[in-house]
C-alpha cells in the first residue's frame, strides 16, 4: 500500500525571511525613539520656579523703566515749551524796552516835556531790563546744568558711547613714568628732563586735558572725587580722600584741575591699590573714569626685580579685578603704550564687562 504524501511542509524557524526580521527590528527602534522623544519633551515643560520669579521681576523692571523713561520725555518736553516761551517773552521785553530808550530819548531832546514823565520811563526801563535777567538766568538753568565750560577745537563730540553722567563720579588719573611719552626710550630721556620738560610733554598734558573735559560734563547736583594713582592713590584735593565733592563748589572744582597740572608723573602703576581705595569710598560710586596707558607694573608687595615681563603684568591686572566693587560702570580713556599691546584687550574687556565704555582717543582730543 502506498505512503500517502503529506499535504503539508513541517515548521521551521530558520526559514523566517530575512525582511521579516528587519522589519521588526525597526519597528522596535521606532517605538523606542518615540518614548525617549516624549520623555524629553516632558522633561523641558518643567519650569523652574526661581527663573520664572526672576523672569517676573525683570519684566516688572522693564516696565518700570518705560513707564519712568515716559515721564522724563514729557517732563523734557514741558521744559523745552518753558524755553520757548522763556525766550519769546525775553524777546518782548527787549523790544519793549528799545521803544522806551526811544521815547526817552525824544523826551530828553524836547525840553517842554516835564521832568517826571522822564523819571517814569527810567524806572519803567530798569524793571524791565530786570526781568529780562531774570529771564535769562532761568534759561541757563534749563538749558545747562554743566558748572564749568571746556573751550576746545571744534564742537565734535567723541564720547558718545560714555556715560558722563552720574550721582557720584570717580575719576581716576594714571600718573606714572609712563605718562611722560608713548615710547619706551622717549620715556626714559623725560624722566632725566627738568620738570618744566616733564609737565610739557604732550601725552601728559593731553591727559591734563581729558580730566579737564571730563569735570565740565558733570551735572551740578553730583558728588565727584578725582584719584591719582601710580604707586600709591591720592586725591587732588588733599585731605578729601575717602570722602565724596560737591560739583557745584566750582572754586574746588577748579582748584582740583590746577593741581593736576601741576603734578609730575613717577614710578610704575599700581592697579590692586586703586581699586582698594574704591571700596573706601561710602556710599560707592555710580559711574568711574579710568585714564591709563597700560597694564600694572607692581601690586601692594615690594617688586623683586627692576623688570617685569607682559605675562606679570597681565596677572598683576586679573589679581587687581579681585579688589574692584561689583556693578559700577569703568569707562576706559587709554593712551596706548609701546611694548604693551595687550592693555587695550585688557581694558575694553573690563569696560563692556561693567556696563561702561571703552576709547583710545586721538592725539589732538579733546
Amino acid at each position: 500500500m502506498a505512503k500517502v504524501k503529506k499535504n503539508k511542509r513541517e515548521f521551521n524557524p530558520m526559514s523566517l525571511a530575512f525582511l521579516d526580521v528587519m522589519s521588526c527590528g525597526f519597528g522596535a527602534v521606532v517605538l523606542i525613539f518615540l518614548i525617549l522623544d516624549h520623555s524629553s519633551q516632558n522633561a523641558t515643560a518643567v519650569t523652574d520656579p526661581n527663573l520664572s520669579a526672576e523672569i517676573n521681576l525683570l519684566e516688572e523692571q522693564i516696565l518700570e523703566g518705560e513707564e519712568g523713561l515716559v515721564r522724563v520725555r514729557n517732563t523734557i518736553s514741558d521744559v523745552d515749551l518753558q524755553i520757548v516761551e522763556a525766550q519769546g517773552l525775553a524777546r518782548s521785553i527787549e523790544e519793549e524796552i528799545d521803544n522806551f530808550m526811544d521815547r526817552l530819548r525824544d523826551l530828553e531832546n524836547n525840553n517842554t516835556s516835564g521832568q517826571d514823565e522822564i523819571m517814569r520811563l527810567q524806572q519803567q526801563i530798569a524793571e524791565l531790563e530786570a526781568e529780562l535777567e531774570n529771564l535769562r538766568e532761568a534759561e541757563d538753568q534749563f538749558t545747562g546744568n554743566n558748572v564749568r565750560r571746556f573751550i576746545g577745537d571744534g564742537n565734535r563730540q567723541y564720547l558718545t558711547g560714555m556715560i558722563l553722567g552720574g550721582n557720584r563720579i570717580l575719576v581716576l588719573v594714571d600718573i606714572s613714568s609712563s605718562m611722560l611719552d608713548d615710547t619706551i626710550i622717549n620715556i626714559i630721556r623725560r624722566r632725566n628732563m627738568s620738570d618744566e620738560a616733564k609737565l610739557n610733554s604732550e601725552k601728559w598734558r593731553n591727559v591734563q586735558e581729558t580730566v579737564d573735559w571730563i569735570t565740565t560734563q558733570m551735572p551740578i547736583p553730583s558728588q565727584y572725587q578725582i584719584y591719582t594713582f601710580s604707586e600709591s592713590v591720592n586725591s587732588l584735593i588733599p585731605g578729601s580722600q575717602g570722602r565724596w565733592l560737591e560739583v557745584a563748589d566750582d572754586e574746588q572744582l577748579n582748584q582740583a584741575v590746577e593741581d593736576l597740572n601741576q603734578l609730575i608723573p613717577y614710578g610704575g602703576t599700581n592697579l590692586a591699590g586703586l581699586f582698594q581705595s574704591v571700596q573706601g569710598l561710602s556710599p560707592l560710586p555710580d559711574n568711574i573714569f579710568l585714564i591709563t596707558d597700560g597694564l600694572p607694573t607692581r601690586d601692594n608687595r615690594e617688586p623683586r626685580t627692576a623688570t617685569i615681563s607682559g605675562r606679570d603684568r597681565e596677572r598683576l591686572f586679573e589679581e587687581a579685578l579681585e579688589y574692584l566693587p561689583f556693578g559700577i560702570p569703568v569707562n576706559v580713556i587709554l593712551a596706548p603704550l609701546e611694548g604693551d599691546p595687550q592693555a587695550a584687550s585688557y581694558y575694553w574687556q573690563l569696560a563692556i564687562a561693567t556696563g561702561g565704555a571703552f576709547m583710545s582717543p586721538s592725539g589732538d582730543w579733546p
